[in-house]
């Protein structure tokens, strides 16, 4: 089995390395201190297992794994943190709370290898779980070509569905995410952003004007210029964020 560990402590790393060398069977891969460093390493190694610590600088654990096509199968590192923990358990994901034992850390590892079953539907519904926490609602992280671009929620100007994807669009153009617009509808605050039709959510604080178009439904100006068609839903959820 082959894993890797990123975490951005030197102590968590070595802590994790030191009871590793009781699985003979296990190599370790590499070794890295931040989500830039460990998407790369994944990308390269395609690990069995990764360790993962949430809490770390320029991008945390949780975004990094937003930027994996298919994730590997995780067992998390990480301090006291209550929607890390929520999402978690709710979803049946092993973790190792620090500082953790090694007997603890025996049982999870133990638990990963007497599944062996495919994880990368339990790791995203862990992802789902954590978007309500407070830091991952402040900020989208996507791939722009082979560098990493951290949006800041209130530049959003709208999303716009795209097959599997859902397209991001600021003042600097347009980025695509591998989620839902279900996903962003639950994830950004509600009463700044609304999904006005099924295939767009708006940035509430941009709108200029509100048109009747055809039957039942109406047309979005945004002071940007852009015009998005609103929904008979979506007019009715428009209504209420704005209090018309």
């Amino acid at each position: 089995m082959n894993v890797i560990i990123i975490d951005d402590e030197p102590l968590a790393r070595s802590i994790v390395k030191e009871y590793l060398q009781s699985y003979t069977e296990i190599k370790m891969l590499a070794e890295c201190n931040d989500g830039f460093e460990g998407l790369k390493a994944i990308q390269q190694y395609e690990p069995d297992l990764i360790f993962l610590d949430i809490q770390m600088p320029k991008i945390n654990g949780f975004e990094m794994l937003e930027l994996i096509e298919i994730a590997p199968p995780v067992i998390f590192t990480t301090a006291f943190d209550e929607y890390a923990i929520k999402a978690f358990e709710s979803n049946a994901i092993d973790y190792l709370l620090k500082p953790f034992s090694k007997e603890r850390f025996d049982k999870a590892l133990q638990k990963y290898i007497s599944q062996q079953k495919p994880f990368s539907q339990k790791t995203e519904a862990v992802l789902e779980s954590a978007a309500q926490s407070p830091v991952q609602q402040n900020r989208v992280v996507v791939k722009d070509g082979s560098k990493i671009k951290i949006i800041p929620v209130s530049q959003i100007q709208y999303l716009e569905a795209a097959d599997d994807y859902v397209k991001i669009f600021t003042a600097e153009g347009s980025f695509l995410k591998k989620k839902t617009m279900s996903y962003f509808e639950q994830s950004l605050f509600s009463f700044q952003f609304v999904r006005v039709h099924r295939s767009y959510i708006v940035n509430t604080q941009l709108i200029t004007r509100i048109d009747a178009y055809e039957k039942d439904s109406h047309l979005l100006l945004l002071s940007t210029g852009s015009k998005l068609p609103v929904s008979k839903a979506g007019y009715s959820k428009l209504k209420e964020v704005l209090g018309i």
